[in-house]
């Protein structure tokens, strides 16, 4: 155990006169300079999501000791998941999730997803049913819609399978505007004009509020409010995109 921690030490001081990485943390560091670590699949979502590079280290969600490389000291204390105390525990994880991201936390919250969890039913999606459990995937609309036929398609507990297909079908507009969302602000910010740049800057901003309060509505799974959340986004996108071809003199 103590040769492993040296090993890692040793690793670590070797990367910090290497070129700087675009994440620290010394449990990463640990696990991926030994091949046989467990949750390697685990590891390599977390490393390619935003918590790595944003420097989110493991022990923010999963506890235990970052400051030390030394094994057993690094992994004092860390329960299970499936302990039902464990900070990653299912019932457990939005509250987890939620200490950094309030705002979908607050949402899911107001779902009857959440008050089924809350009874103690593990089957209603939690944030790594469609995040994963390193918070590295957005799920695509097709994906989305799988998923909630799990539960809501013909012959499940909870069928309703226009939900599904209605999941889908928001999602997908909803990622198309995402998209959208990113050109109009490229197209913004080549506008010279202070003044006029301003103004389309507060246009954009009321466009991207509305989108984010569809994505809240997504979090709630209010798929009716969602919808009009996102008609008004692209409404206002729309707007914004006619300002940009034509200008005033």
């Amino acid at each position: 155990m103590k040769r492993f921690g040296l090993a890692c030490l040793w690793l670590t001081s070797l990367l910090a006169f290497a070129t700087p990485a675009i994440s620290q943390s010394r449990c990463a560091d640990c696990h991926f300079s030994r091949p046989d670590a467990p949750a390697a699949d685990h590891l390599s979502d977390w490393d390619h999501s935003a918590h790595s590079r944003n420097n989110v280290g493991c022990e923010r969600c999963h506890g235990g000791d970052a400051s030390t490389f030394e094994s057993f000291l690094a992994h004092r204390n860390i329960l299970n998941s499936t302990n039902p105390a464990s900070p990653v525990n299912r019932r457990n994880l939005s509250t987890t999730c939620g200490t950094c991201h309030a705002g979908p936390f607050v949402a899911f919250q107001k779902s009857q997803h959440f008050a089924l969890l809350e009874k103690g039913d593990t089957r209603v999606p939690v944030c790594s049913t469609c995040h994963g459990e390193a918070g590295s995937r957005r799920p695509s609309a097709r994906a989305l819609e799988t998923q909630c036929a799990q539960c809501h398609g013909p012959n499940r507990i909870a069928p309703r399978p226009e939900r599904a297909e209605a999941a889908r079908t928001l999602y997908d507009a909803l990622h198309e505007s995402r998209d959208l969302m990113k050109t109009v602000r490229s197209l913004v910010n080549r506008v010279g004009d202070k003044a006029r740049r301003a103004q389309l800057d507060e246009a954009y901003q009321q466009a991207d509020d509305a989108l984010v309060q569809a994505v809240r509505a997504g979090h709630q799974f209010v798929y009716d409010d969602l919808k009009v959340r996102l008609s008004t986004a692209r409404q206002r996108l729309e707007a914004l995109l006619g300002q940009l071809a034509n200008p005033k003199p």
